[in-house]
């Protein structure tokens, strides 16, 4: 069974975007030689990634004509986006789900052996959080106060208790902590 994992770069004080789409001004702060090889890792254990659609339009924009290893990961594997308002999925390897998210994502992780990574996406990974189907959150934690924007856990959310798995400083300041789900 694949496990749900959530990775997203985040602000201190919980923000994992400015006030507007893809204003990440902490991701060049953090960003070096580790944080690629942990992106690397984690691509390599993935076998299909996971989007809202203004994530996977703005990653879809961006890696359709990126270079290097990681862009090849991120065109190559299969890709879902889970959308009631777009009509088509161009980017490579990409399958829409326009209805019963929540149940599509439970039968995804039925198949396969790999990982599936859901990055940004906080309304998608809301609804998935509400039904239990993360199984690990991966944060990388900016030492960046941002102050305003869109937090990652918002209002709403069920408490859930998680499990510490690894803290891993990295030279630029940035904390990244995995923890896991318990049932």
């Amino acid at each position: 069974m694949r496990k749900l994992i959530m990775w997203n770069l985040i602000t201190l004080d919980g923000y994992f975007e400015g006030e507007k789409h893809w204003d990440l001004p902490w991701h060049e702060k953090v960003w070096g030689e580790e944080l690629e090889r942990f992106s690397l890792e984690q691509l390599e254990s993935a076998d299909a990634l996971l989007f809202g659609r203004v994530t996977y339009e703005g990653m879809a924009a961006y890696w359709q004509t990126a270079q290097g290893k990681i862009a090849d990961y991120m065109n190559s594997l299969p890709k879902v986006v889970c959308s009631r308002t777009l009509q088509t999925a161009a980017w490579n390897n990409t399958t829409l789900v326009k209805d019963d998210v929540v149940g599509e994502v439970a039968r995804l992780k039925q198949q396969g052996n790999g990982d599936i990574y859901i990055f940004g996406s906080a309304n998608l990974s809301k609804t998935l959080m509400g039904a239990g189907l993360f199984d690990e959150y991966r944060l990388g934690i900016a030492p960046v106060i941002h102050g305003k924007g869109r937090l990652l856990f918002g209002d709403g959310l069920k408490p859930q208790e998680l499990k510490l798995l690894e803290s891993r400083p990295l030279s630029t300041g940035c904390v990244i902590l995995r923890y896991q789900r318990v049932p």
